[in-house]
């Protein structure tokens, strides 16, 4: 897998969210664009991506307790977020929204660039194990069943399995470590590459498109809340329990800065998808990816 550089791939973040919020101001895109482009990423795009990474993906058992950052994180903001629901503080789909972007990490986009700037190809390696078998696992299971729950979709246990199942990237992940032991053929891996190279454009493009800035209003103290937990809370919960687990040295490290990352785009893509309050999602990433530029950082030097 190429490495990233992390320079150019938070240019493209930037540019590609800002091209979002021109385009729908031009009136030249239709109100179904945020629609078909979050079709491509969840269905198409993301499953290519998915299918490269795991197929070559090496793991080593010291890595595992690195990649249960994500897990912890995310078990996190669902406990919090039912509990509001519970107690009446918030509505379903306000406390969906926070969950899937303050509980769900950018891993990948922000997160391997950014590692590799601090730490090189021995943080990266470790990185890339938290983002595929944490990030995006509890993406495509935990996530997914919350979402279906939250927006008030009554299906039976039987159904809920079968849709994550057959949840286009779940389904790539499985078919990815089944063909482990084939070598794909370079026009099958360039093929693959291209598609999933268009999920961070579209996806970044997508959430421009639907952030309001105007939608702030009586939402400030709620964002307040979700990115106070992601970018600040999280980190110093995935520090104390890897500790205390036995992690140390660099696999803490980039555990504890992955879960420090802004919000995960494909969250609020996922969010978005399922009509849990789509502008709060939008916002939750348009304000925590620029705010995690400085976070991170900051994160990553208290961590040593």
């Amino acid at each position: 897998m190429r490495r990233p550089h992390m320079l150019p791939s938070l240019v493209l973040l930037l540019v590609c969210f800002v091209l979002g919020v021109l385009a729908r101001r031009t009136g030249r895109f239709p109100e179904s664009t945020p629609s078909a482009l979050n079709a491509w990423v969840l269905q198409v795009a993301l499953p290519a991506l998915v299918l490269r990474v795991m197929h070559s993906l090496q793991v080593e058992p010291a890595l595992l307790l690195a990649a249960s950052a994500p897990w912890l994180v995310f078990l996190g903001a669902a406990g919090a977020g039912l509990w509001a629901v519970r107690r009446g503080w918030l509505p379903a789909p306000t406390a969906g929204a926070l969950i899937l972007t303050a509980g769900l990490g950018n891993t990948a986009f922000v997160g391997l660039p950014m590692v590799e700037g601090f730490a090189g190809a021995a943080g990266l390696g470790i990185a890339v194990v938290v983002d595929q078998l944490g990030s995006f696992l509890v993406l495509s299971t935990l996530a997914l069943v919350l979402a279906t729950r939250l927006a008030a979709q009554r299906l039976s246990p039987r159904t809920l399995v079968t849709r994550v199942v057959l949840f286009p990237p779940f389904l790539a992940l499985l078919v990815g470590v089944a063909l482990r032991p084939l070598d794909f053929p370079a026009w099958l891996d360039t093929v693959l590459h291209r598609i999933g190279d268009t999920l961070t454009p579209l996806a970044l493009f997508s959430v421009g498109w639907q952030l309001r800035l105007s939608a702030l209003r009586g939402r400030a103290g709620l964002l307040a809340v979700g990115l106070g937990y992601k970018l600040a809370l999280a980190p110093a919960l995935v520090a104390e329990v890897l500790r205390a687990l036995g992690a140390s040295g660099l696999p803490l490290r980039v555990a504890v800065v992955q879960a420090a990352m802004a919000p995960m785009v494909t969250g609020s893509i996922l969010a978005m998808e399922y009509k849990l309050e789509p502008e709060l999602a939008a916002l939750m990433v348009g304000v925590g990816v620029p705010l995690s530029f400085v976070t991170a950082p900051l994160v990553w030097q208290l961590m040593g």
